[in-house]
């Protein structure tokens, strides 16, 4: 089986609509069982709006890591019972900008 940053790359290859590369994304890492619950925050003005998440959510165990595109931060790549922080800093990376589309569409479908 592949890594889940394999996987993530592969549906980030694929392309589509922002939103639902994101959901796909997020849906995988609860699939790999490198998470429990996984979601992506939108940066709106002073602060943050859950977007495309996946899994049952344990709030007990949750992990935020920032999602940054070209300096500024434009999400946030929240995750509970995370194995490892490392995974999660390399997928934020990874889809830094699809979140930028969907931040700057405020979750409307975009097309290029």
């Amino acid at each position: 089986m592949s890594s889940p940053v394999d996987a993530v790359e592969r549906i980030l290859s694929r392309g589509g609509d922002a939103d639902d590369v994101l959901r796909a994304v997020v849906a995988t890492l609860v699939e790999r069982g490198s998470v429990r619950w996984a979601g992506i925050l939108f940066a709106e003005g002073e602060g943050f709006v859950l977007g495309p998440h996946a899994g049952e959510p344990d709030e007990t165990r949750r992990l935020y890591v920032p999602i940054i595109y070209r300096g500024e931060q434009v999400g946030v790549l929240t995750a509970d019972r995370a194995r490892d922080v490392e995974l999660l800093e390399r997928v934020a990376d990874l889809v830094s900008a699809h979140v930028l589309l969907g931040w700057d569409t405020d979750g409307e479908r975009w097309a290029p």
